[in-house]
């Protein structure tokens, strides 16, 4: 079983910054892949950006070059650096892992970015 547990969250002005951070506890494996997605009210979930434990990462459209998203195996953390944030940012973005045959999700935690 493995818990995760999201940080980081809150109300920025449009062109500011967040970092989010995943903590995951349990049976982590090296083939895990950890990410974000994010969902927005009336839409589907969106991956935002994930990374293997290798540090291969994948990046949505809408935030490639303006998202970071980085892995720290030794404590088992991801974080998601958010810089020139646009209100269309807006949503509740959750923590995944995924491997073979599973996948965990976070709790979520609300991003407002404000215009």
């Amino acid at each position: 079983q493995v818990q995760l547990v999201e940080s980081g969250g809150g109300l920025v002005q449009a062109g500011g910054s967040l970092r989010l951070s995943c903590a995951a506890s349990g049976s982590i494996l090296r083939t895990d892949i950890m990410g974000w997605y994010r969902q927005a009210p009336g839409k589907q979930r969106e991956l935002v950006a994930a990374i293997t434990k290798g540090g291969s990462t994948n990046y949505g459209d809408s935030v490639k070059g303006r998202f970071t998203i980085s892995r720290e195996n030794a404590k088992n953390t991801v974080y998601l650096q958010m810089n020139s944030l646009k209100p269309e940012d807006t949503a509740v973005y959750y923590c995944n892992l995924e491997g073979w045959q599973r996948n965990y999700w976070g709790q979520g935690t609300q991003v407002t970015v404000s215009s």
